[in-house]
């Protein structure tokens, strides 16, 4: 079958729609179950070449959340502390990596996260089903599926589960094509490989030191990045992303905003944000979204009397200011990716108050120096890729 019809586009009045191969080939999926659309097929194959890529340059299973066309959070698999399952909800739960990886890739950024495309490097076990199965997501893409898993993931929305197999051997044309408003756009396909030597190559900080921790939460900022809407920015901690910034105009937009989300993240395993007294069968969605607004600064005006109740069994004592502060000042280790070079040591600066310590870059601006200056001043490590990775 090298075609496939679709109900509609982007949106209900794009019409005709479909999905078919050119060269007249076979496509390289096959729908096992539901009615993906346009926006969910966009989703899954630039979903699928982010944890293909993954697997490929960690040797590590990996899995991807993806919504829009730009990943909410993309991982590798490693083992998971007992914090770590408990604020992503797998606490009761059996994890095989590949659950592993997708907890951390979905658990990262549970707003975002919220009705996503899951994308998986390897074939879907019960146990990543079985995570799956009581999130809300719109679909899921892999290399292929157990029977014991493919039947748990028929069960989800009432049957209407999306789910797609994809050839992991499928190779496409170098040159690739893009219409917009009648013209057609062509391009090679950035099949940029992204390696561990990758990062070596132009340390250009007074510090060289870049951890085998660090290298791997850079290969995965960097992918991540390659399958991001520009402009872009990605941080990075033991083997996920913490915060992506997509689609922003300015680049200490996207700094601010990835740094933002990474902060959250690191905030839910405050104990406080951990020990909330949560009411019995909160649904998951409002149990996400409570959480959100505790951690924000106004937790007092939208929670309160008579709305707070809705939620806790007792009211809790807000996370202060100072306390979200101090807290943050905790966090390490950090890696930090962006699409394209820094401007201004101004993202420098936002990024370290979010624990970076690692960056990789392209380099080129006419103010690297300054930049480089601001890394040393805090004995971070920064190298030059010398590559953009632009994605529109």
């Amino acid at each position: 079958m090298n075609e496939l019809e679709l109900k509609y586009g982007c949106n209900p009045n794009q019409k005709p729609s479909r999905i078919f191969m050119k060269n007249g080939k076979d496509l390289p999926i096959k729908v096992l179950n539901g009615k993906p659309g346009y926006i969910n097929f966009l989703d899954a194959f630039n979903s699928f070449q982010l944890v293909k890529e993954l697997n490929e340059a960690t040797g590590l299973v990996a899995a991807a959340s993806f919504k829009h066309v730009s990943p909410a959070g993309a991982a590798v698999a490693t083992e998971l502390s007992d914090t770590l399952k408990k604020i992503y909800f797998v606490d009761d739960l059996e994890l095989s990596p590949l659950a592993s990886a997708y907890a951390k890739a979905r658990g990262a950024d549970r707003m975002s996260s919220y009705g996503d495309w899951a994308a998986l490097s390897d074939i879907c076990d019960v146990q990543t089903a079985n995570v799956l199965k009581r999130e809300v997501s719109d679909g899921v893409i892999a290399p292929g599926y157990t029977d014991e898993a493919l039947e748990i993931l028929k069960t989800k929305k009432k049957g209407n589960y999306n789910i797609v197999q994809i050839d992991p051997d499928y190779v496409p044309e170098k040159i690739e094509h893009k219409d917009v408003y009648g013209v057609t756009f062509e391009q090679g396909r950035n099949n940029l490989k992204i390696d561990r030597d990758f990062l070596m190559q132009n340390i250009v900080t007074d510090n060289k030191n870049l951890t085998e921790e660090a290298k791997n939460d850079l290969l995965l900022a960097l992918i991540t990045l390659k399958y991001t809407q520009s402009n872009s920015v990605c941080y990075a901690k033991d083997g996920q992303a913490i915060g992506v910034g997509a689609g922003q105009q300015s680049r200490i937009h996207c700094t601010r905003l990835a740094g933002n989300k990474a902060d959250i993240w690191y905030l839910r395993q405050h104990p406080k944000v951990m020990n909330l007294p949560f009411v019995d069968n909160i649904r998951r969605p409002d149990r996400d979204n409570t959480i959100d607004v505790y951690i924000s600064d106004d937790y007092e005006d939208v929670l309160a009397d008579g709305v707070w109740q809705q939620f806790f069994k007792t009211k809790p004592e807000p996370l202060t200011r100072e306390e979200k502060k101090e807290w943050i000042k905790t966090l390490s280790g950090v890696s930090l990716g962006s699409d394209a070079f820094f401007p201004f040591g101004d993202n420098i600066e936002r990024a370290k108050r979010s624990g970076v310590e690692f960056i990789a870059q392209p380099g080129g601006s006419i103010r690297d120096d300054n930049v480089i200056e601001t890394c040393n001043k805090y004995n971070m490590t920064m190298c030059f890729t010398g590559i953009r990775l632009f994605h529109h």
